[in-house]
């Protein structure tokens, strides 16, 4: 199964014109490309699908999707870790 999970920005760089960042899923953090979210900045959530954040999301949306993935028993820990 693959998901998009939703992550805090936590840094962003540019090397060689490739916008990235590292992203924190609850403690999991993950190196994460943000050319698709060119706007997204430090202090966003954002989905992230195979590497790749896909759209920024508020706060009330990021926390009630990590609450639902949360309660599927070894969703997220599957996705992250694969």
């Amino acid at each position: 199964m693959c998901l998009g999970i939703p992550g805090l920005i936590t840094e962003v760089e540019e090397s060689d014109g490739l916008r990235t960042g590292t992203v924190d899923f609850g403690g999991v953090r993950k190196r994460v490309c943000l050319v698709y979210t060119p706007d997204a900045g430090r202090g966003d959530y954002v989905i992230v699908h195979v590497g790749f954040a896909i759209s920024v999301v508020d706060v009330a949306e990021a926390e009630r999707t990590l609450a639902v993935l949360r309660a599927m028993d070894g969703v997220l820990e599957r996705e992250l870790n694969p």
